[in-house]
């Protein structure tokens, strides 16, 4: 984990290129809660905001945050574009756990909450527990292996687990594990390489 700021690296991520994601919801995360029944959603690290978007679409008072401000602004100017119908999509930029929007919430997501940089993700899985609505859901997808065109180094111990991440959610809640495993899906890497990777994926009820 390099020494960087975290604010002014992923300032430069997105800054750095006109578009980093598709724009397209999570596949994996849109299996597992397509079938929720609609409420109030909160993204954690929303990037470009293509979950939050989608959440929208189909019904969900859906919020976004990250601590890039390029990609908050082009989250925003992409929920401009759209009629989202009953739905709703707001974005704000903030750094976490100090600028998680106050709960509670029917669905808490986080796709691929992991850093190069300075991240306390333990911290912040406490924190959105804390968030999540009684019944209501946490959806955690994770890289459970290092893409062999990782830039970065990430050693096993840095490595997100069910157990480790479970844990982090329990200090003050119980929770059902609806979903807990890992899950393999083929990915192409940014200069075409083909290669199958690892997902752990958590989808948890809060029961009280």
């Amino acid at each position: 984990m390099t020494d960087s700021n975290p604010k002014e690296f992923w300032e430069n991520r997105y800054a750095g290129s006109e578009r980093v994601w598709s724009g397209r919801v999570n596949a994996t995360l849109s299996s597992l809660v397509e079938d929720l029944p609609e409420g109030r959603a909160l993204d954690l690290g929303c990037g470009e905001g293509g979950d939050v978007l989608w959440l929208a679409r189909r019904g969900w008072e859906a919020v976004g945050v990250d601590i890039s401000e390029t990609a908050v602004t082009r989250a925003r100017t992409h929920a401009g574009l759209e009629d989202l119908g009953k739905g709703s999509a707001e974005f704000f930029v903030g750094d976490l756990p100090a600028g998680m929007p106050a709960g509670p919430f029917d669905l808490i997501t986080a796709s691929f909450l992991q850093s190069p940089v300075a991240l306390d993700r333990r911290e912040i899985l406490a924190a959105a527990a804390d968030r999540v609505s009684i019944g209501g859901h946490l959806a955690v997808i994770s890289h459970a292996t290092p893409p062999p065109w990782s830039e970065h180094k990430h050693g096993p111990d840095e490595m997100p687990t069910l157990e480790g991440d479970v844990e982090s959610l329990q200090p003050n809640v119980a929770w059902e594990v609806e979903v807990g495993e890992l899950r393999q899906r083929s990915a192409a890497g940014p200069d075409g390489q083909v290669a199958t990777l690892e997902d752990l994926v958590i989808l948890a009820r809060r029961l009280y």
